[in-house]
């Protein structure tokens, strides 16, 4: 089975999304469960995981209805403003959770001290209690610290970073970036999603699947195949591939460094076992709500 861990469904007029500029007049248009659903059968991709895309709880509304209206949605990443434990605490009184199988918040390049206070700390055992994984995309070395801080203070907590932490496809320092993928990798509880961010796509003048090499390369190296999801961030992706190009593309440069096996736990196991996820062939069984992890 076919999980892409990470993808977006959205209402433009319904949402303002504070990342978006004139470069991305691409996006600026519905993404629908309808629109993906023949893309996913065509890419061979049998399960997804929608992430939230803005920071407010009416976000997690539409993420329901999107997860009843797709039928594929094997688990929802939802938003939880978590720099403030008590609110965080309300929203998940508050929201439909069932089918939750993970919560983010967008931090951008901001600091986030907030992870090493007690407050903090408490929440994210709570979440870590309730099998709920934080995605995040830390991309400075004082970001990636503070994660690491988390890590080892709440080593039950699954942390899945998203796309790559940001390779320097901008010829920034490279060896920066090899530094923090190893020291995020040396804790157990974290994994990556491998999947191209809104940053480097914005960068591509085409898509450039190639590009990735080293960075996928240097990724396996550190976390092996248990430890990366593969994800297609779509539709942010259309700023320079279709869906069916992401997914195989992908595959494509994890194929150039892994076996059968170990390209087959990326591309489903990774994200049921990460993200505690039903799997079978039902969608009723998908829409269930997210498993204990093994």
């Amino acid at each position: 089975m076919i999980i892409d861990a990470h993808h977006h469904y959205w209402h433009t007029a319904a949402q303002e999304q504070p990342w978006r500029d004139p470069a991305h007049e691409a996006l600026a248009r519905d993404y629908l469960p309808g629109d993906l659903a023949p893309q996913l059968a065509e890419a061979g991709v049998e399960r997804t995981v929608l992430v939230q895309s803005v920071d407010t709880p009416e976000e997690n509304d539409r993420l329901h209805r999107f997860a009843d209206e797709a039928g594929t949605v094997a688990g929802v990443v939802g938003y939880l403003p978590l720099h403030d434990a008590d609110g965080s605490r309300a929203e998940l009184d508050r929201a439909a959770t069932e089918r939750w199988c993970g919560v983010r918040c967008l931090i951008g390049r901001d600091p986030i001290p907030w992870l090493t206070e007690a407050p903090s700390r408490s929440l994210f055992a709570a979440l870590a209690d309730r099998g709920l994984a934080w995605d995040v995309v830390p991309v400075t070395d004082e970001q990636t610290d503070s994660v690491l801080e988390l890590a080892d203070a709440v080593p039950e907590l699954r942390i899945v970073v998203d796309h790559l932490a940001r390779p320097p496809l901008d010829g920034s320092d490279r060896n920066a970036w090899e530094r923090r993928i190893e020291a995020l990798a040396g804790r157990p509880n974290v994994a990556m999603k491998v999947s191209v961010g809104i940053d480097v796509l914005s960068r591509w003048e085409r898509w450039e699947p190639e590009a990735l090499h080293p960075y996928v390369r240097h990724a396996v190296e550190t976390f092996g195949p248990q430890r990366l999801l593969l994800a297609s961030n779509w539709p942010v992706v259309e700023l320079a591939t279709d869906y069916r190009h992401a997914v195989t593309d992908l595959r494509a440069v994890l194929a150039a460094h892994l076996g059968p096996a170990e390209l087959s736990d990326i591309c489903g196991r990774s994200a049921a076992d990460w993200y505690g996820l039903r799997t079978s062939d039902t969608a009723d069984a998908a829409a269930a709500g997210p498993a204990d992890r093994p």
